[in-house]
């Protein structure tokens, strides 16, 4: 078993929001597909500075990473930025990672488009309970 890779494709959701507005032309949304590892380890999706900047991705604050071998380093929030996976698709925030990274592809984002890694075929898969749309579990609760 190795590691899983997949094919994102990104957009810049606000360019997306501003054609089908019609405030701008559909050609000038800006739009990427790349190669990322899903890292199990990862909460949330992490993009290169160049990815991020050929997106046009606007800088959303600074949170603290934490690596394995407990460094703990400042990195830049961006944003939004869709994330079509097959017939699945979100919109999310991204760490920045540095120019040339590998992206990763976190544990929000397979909650969200509702995947599972098949580490043996090397691959994402959509839960056979919801084939079609992402299944989120919430639970209510009532208020008297």
């Amino acid at each position: 078993m190795g590691a899983v890779h997949v094919t994102i494709d990104l957009e810049n959701t606000n360019d997306a929001d501003n054609a089908e507005a019609g405030l701008v032309p559909a050609g000038s949304v800006r739009r990427y597909s790349t190669r990322s590892l899903v890292d199990t380890g990862a909460v949330m999706l992490v993009l290169p500075e160049d990815v991020v900047d050929h997106l046009g991705l606007k800088r959303r604050g600074k949170t603290v990473v934490s690596f394995a071998d407990e460094r703990k380093v400042d990195w830049d929030l961006a944003g939004p930025v869709t994330v079509r996976v097959g017939n699945r698709q979100g919109i999310f925030e991204c760490l920045v990672g540095p120019p040339t990274s590998e992206p990763l592809f976190g544990q929000i984002l397979l909650e969200r488009l509702d995947l599972l890694v098949d580490p043996l075929h090397q691959q994402l898969t959509v839960r056979p309970e919801s084939p079609l749309l992402p299944m989120l579990s919430v639970k209510a609760s009532r208020h008297g």
